[in-house]
């Protein structure tokens, strides 16, 4: 019998550590997974609060919001949405680069890139929901600027 020999496709990035340490890319598989069967649920029960249990999309307006983030039940879930949703598709994006990226120059651009904006809107992301309030303290001449249900000026 012959043996063949067959070139070895493009090999790791690193060379293999004979199963020492964390491997990340398990780890990274096993996150969408997990992240993926949450995220739907989550997705859903946002899409059927939103639009299925009240009057549609035409409810949805600022003071639907208000309402909503006034729960500490709705802060809690859409922080899950927002940071289950952001790190899955950062992962995500990052296979990609590691598959289709040659030049390691430029896949630690890539990535690099890909944390700090992941980084920055899971900052401004959970900022929004945790700091936003309907009726801030304004001055009196700008009263007419908050919503009507601020209970201001009647």
């Amino acid at each position: 019998m012959t043996t063949v020999d067959v070139e070895t496709p493009r090999s790791p990035r690193r060379a293999e550590r004979s199963g020492r340490g964390i491997n990340l890319e398990k780890w990274g598989w096993i996150y969408m997974r997990a992240s993926g069967v949450v995220l739907v649920v989550l997705i859903f029960g946002h899409l059927f609060v939103n639009l299925v249990a009240g009057e549609g999309v035409k409810a949805i307006d600022f003071a639907f919001v208000a309402g909503k983030w006034a729960d500490p039940f709705w802060v809690v879930w859409d922080t899950l949405l927002l940071w289950l949703a952001l790190i899955h598709g950062a992962n995500g994006m990052r296979t990609i680069v590691n598959d289709y990226a040659s030049n390691e120059l430029l896949r630690r651009i890539f990535k690099g890139a890909l944390v700090v904006s992941t980084v920055v809107l899971l900052i401004l992301g959970t900022l929004v929901i945790y700091t936003f309030d309907p009726c801030p303290d304004v001055s009196a001449d700008q009263l007419e600027l908050l919503p009507s249900f601020c209970g201001v000026g009647a």
